[in-house]
Parts: structure tokens; sequence; C-alpha cells
């Protein structure tokens, strides 16, 4: 028993001895299913929306809507574009958009996201392609022979120092593991889902940066409008005065003719006050510098909406939604993912080869090499593949309802913005009617002051309700502006649906003299 028990030790010695002097062991899968986060949507919670709610109450304007464009997270905020594009202080809306393309935090954070996404689908390929390493050891060491096993007569206890080098190159090479394959494929989809959240984001920020500089269009028009109020008043209170020394105008028409002016030209600066914070928005947005130092230099006037039904317009987004791509992709990485865990079960085969030089001296080395193969068959792991597959299933079935949810969603942003748009245009129809009506109703008013047969309150308020009908008129091209713009959104692709959306032109002067704007900014 003795000596069969030393025959099996010297049998394993060649084994041991192998390791010590560099040999690889044989390869062993030990790859496991990459776990998906359980929503497949991206961290950044930022977005962009146009918002339009019905103006409680009675009020004697025409204008019933409050119309907003909200920009939330990551979107409101831009890295420093003027190093690298310098600015003319005249900002056209192209460029703005162009800009926030290119700078908005909210395209540059998921664009980082992109090549992160990439490389790691290349350390998951990794898994599949061989692997060459070279190692180079020098080892001085002894050994405890009686430690291993042999105890036989005239052999030493203890051998050594003995030194020895070993150069070697190593290739490990994945022969088949369906899970490594499949974890490939998942991270392949997840880029190809981040890709589409980029295209995506870059709708976003069309809707964020166009919405916001059509804020500052209508703002910019309400100071052009307040100004011509502002000389309007100006020409009445002089006129007053001049009927009062004339004898023709009691005092008090003279001190309310000066509370009106005084009134609009405190109103002015609080317009004003609105445009500048406008422009410091729309600067944060498209990586300028906060300030209002810049001109809005285009204009966007009324145009008709595109003649294109409702159900068609679902289906054109539902056919070219980005963040519906996304969602597939990101469906098709959780499915992989969900292969990969359940391959966790299945054999896998690799094999590993070494060559290389050992021995006392550099001139003394003999070549040696190894070629291993290893087929590994799983039979109790503890229940890991079983964690695995029910958490890639949980990720799977979160991924299937962000699907649904995405298509309703998207048909929900087509519908309202046509239901936005339509509300837009009624009022923008009335607003229009009653500009004609107050223009003319100031004229005739004007004229019978002028004769003497009117006093100064008409005019007053004649001008006051002209006032109203051109922010009317200013309010409702905003909101039906931004409802074409939030349906180019809502169909994809808006950053090449603007032009023929919106009706852009140079910005025009600001009008003077009684009647302010006309039917266009």
């Amino acid at each position: 028993m003795k000596n069969a028990k030393i025959l099996l030790m010297m049998a394993a010695a060649p084994a041991v001895m192998n390791a010590q002097f560099g040999a690889p062991a044989p390869a062993t899968n030990t790859t496991a299913a990459t776990q998906l986060p359980l929503s497949g949507r991206s961290g950044q919670s930022g977005s962009a929306a146009a918002t339009q709610s019905p103006i409680p109450g009675a009020t004697t304007s025409v204008n019933t809507l409050n119309t907003n464009i909200q920009v939330t997270g990551p979107y409101s905020g831009s890295a420093s574009s003027t190093t690298k594009a310098p600015f003319s202080a005249k900002l056209t809306l192209k460029e703005a958009i162009e800009r926030g393309l290119s700078y908005n935090l909210g395209a540059v954070g998921l664009t980082a996201a992109v090549r992160q996404s990439q490389g790691q689908a290349r350390s998951s390929r990794s898994a599949l392609l061989p692997n060459l390493n070279g190692t180079f050891r020098e080892n001085l060491q002894t050994e405890n022979l009686q430690a291993l096993g042999f105890r036989l007569p005239l052999l030493p206890a203890l051998i050594g120092p003995f030194a020895y080098f070993d150069l070697r190159a190593t290739l490990n090479q994945t022969v088949l593991d369906i899970t490594a394959l499949n974890n490939y494929r998942a991270s392949k989809e997840i880029v190809a889902a981040n890709e589409e959240a980029v295209k995506d984001a870059r709708d976003t920020i069309v809707l964020a940066v166009g919405g916001s500089y059509l804020q500052c269009i209508a703002a910019k028009a309400r100071v052009d409008s307040e100004r011509a109020q502002i000389e309007t008043a100006d020409a009445v209170y002089k006129q007053t005065a001049d009927r009062r020394r004339a004898g023709l105008a009691a005092q008090i028409e003279v001190n309310q003719a000066l509370v009106k002016a005084q009134t609009e030209k405190q109103r002015l600066a609080t317009l004003q006050n609105d445009l500048s914070r406008q422009k410091i928005n729309l600067a944060r947005l498209t990586g300028l510098p906060p300030n209002d130092n810049y001109e809005i230099a285009d204009n966007v006037g009324f145009s008709a909406p595109p003649v294109l039904s409702v159900d068609d317009a679902v289906k054109q987004a539902l056919d070219s939604r980005p963040d519906l791509k996304s969602a597939v992709a990101q469906l098709r990485a959780a499915e992989r993912s969900r292969s990969a865990a359940r391959a966790e079960r299945l054999p896998s085969l690799a094999f590993s080869g070494d060559i290389g030089e050992i021995g006392p001296r550099f001139n003394q080395g003999l070549s040696t090499y190894t070629i291993s193969g290893t087929l590994k068959i799983p039979i109790w792991q503890g229940g890991r593949a079983e964690g695995d597959i029910e958490q890639s299933q949980a990720a799977l079935d979160q991924r299937k309802a962000e699907l649904e949810d995405a298509k309703g969603r998207i048909e929900s942003d087509v519908r309202n913005a046509y239901l936005d748009l339509q509300a837009a245009a009624s009022q923008i129809d009335l607003a229009r009617n009653n500009q004609d009506v107050a223009r003319e109703t100031l004229r005739l008013t004007r004229e019978k002051f002028d004769a003497g047969i009117s006093d100064s309150v008409e005019v007053t308020q004649a001008d006051e309700t002209l006032a109203s009908a051109n922010l009317d008129y200013i309010t409702a091209l905003f909101a039906h502006n931004l409802a074409k713009l939030s349906l180019a959104r809502a169909l994809g692709g808006a950053e090449n649906r603007v032009t023929d959306y919106l009706k852009v032109q140079p910005a025009p002067a600001a009008p003077t003299g009684p009647g302010a704007p006309s039917h266009e900014f």
C-alpha cells in the first residue's frame, strides 16, 4: 500500500511541477450572463415639452391659451461653444439649433454613453477572440521532497536551491461559449439603442432650442408693441396738454394721459426684463455665454400647418421615431441577455496552449510547449444560472412594457400636437380679426379727438384695446408655431422638418407709431 501511494504521488508530480514551471492550467469557462439594468431607458431624466393649457376665468382678452416650453434636466444646460465656433452676436434660428445639437448637454451626455457602450461591446467581444500573452519568469527556489511524499533512501529531503528561467507565449481561445456569444450580441444591441437615443435627444434639443427661440421672438414682439404704445401715449399726452393750455380740456384729462404714458414706460421695462431672461435661457441651451448681449436675427411669421391627417401622422411617427427604435433595440438586448443566462447550463469548449524556452541559463534553454482543450459541463453551480435567468427575465418583461408605453406615448404626442395646433389656429384667426377692428377703432377715435368731439379717455381706451389685440396675436402666433414645432418633434427627424414647418425670415425693424405690429411679428 505504501509503494502504491508513492507511485501515485510520483505520477501526480509532473502536473504539479508543470504548473510551477509556468505551463498554463487548463482553460475553464466562468462566463456569466451580463445582467442589464431593470429599465432600458436612459439615466438622463431631462426633457423638453410644449405645454398648452386654458386660461381659467373671465377675461376681456380673446387669448384663452397659456402656452409655454418647458426644458428640464441636462437639456437646460450646455458646454461652451464660442471657443470652437465663433459667434457674430447675431443668432439665427438655424445657428441656434446647430449650436444646440453640438453643445447642448443632453446630446453631449448621450454621445458619451454611445462611446461607453461601444467600449463595453469590445470588451464583451474579447471573450470570443484569441487572447495572446507573453511572460518571462526568473526563479530561484528550493523544494521539500518529503512534503511531496518522496521518502526514499538516499534521496535528500531538501533539494536546491536551483534557478531557472521561463520565457513563454500563451494563447487562449474560446471555441464554443453560447453565454459569451449572447453577451456580445446583447452589447451590440445596447450600442444600437444608445445610437437611436442620441437621435431622439437631437429631436428633443430641436424642440427645446426652437421653442426657446420662439419665446424670444414673442418677447421681442411684445417689447416692440409696447414701444409703439408708448409713442401713442406720449402723443396723446402732448396733444391733451396742448388742448388744456387752449382751454379745451380739463386738467384731469392731462393727469390721466400722463399716468397712461408713465405706466406704459414701466410696462416696457418689465417686458425688456422678460426678453433679457429669455435670451439668457436660450444662450444656456446653445453654449453661448449666459448673457443677453446678442441679437435675435430671425422672425417666424404665420404659415399654414402641414397637410397630413392625424392617422397618417401617427403611422409616420411609429415608423420613424428614434425613441421607439431604441426601445426595440433594448428589447432585443434583453432577449439576448436572457439567452445568455439560459446558456449558462450548456457545455462550453475552449483550448489553450503555450510555447517557450525553459532552462537554468539562457544558453541552456530547451523549447517546450503545452496544448490543452477543456470541455466544461455545468452540473451544479449553487443556483447561479437560475438566479441569472430570473433577473434577465425581469429585465425582459420591463423592456416589453416600456416598448408598449413608447408606442402609446408617441401616439399621444402626435394627437396632442394636433389638438394644440387646432386650438392655436382658431385663436390666431380671432386675434387677426380683433386686431383689424381695434386698429380701425383707434383710427376713428383719434380722428374724433383731433376734431375736438372726443376726449383723451376714449383714445386711451381704444389704444389699450389695440394693445391687447396685438398681444393676443403675438401669443396666438407663438402658440401656433410652437405647436407645429411640437408636431415636428412628435413625428421624428425634427431638425429636417423645421424649415418646412416654420416660416423663417429676417427680423424686421421695430415698428413705430400708432398701430404697432401687423399680422406678422
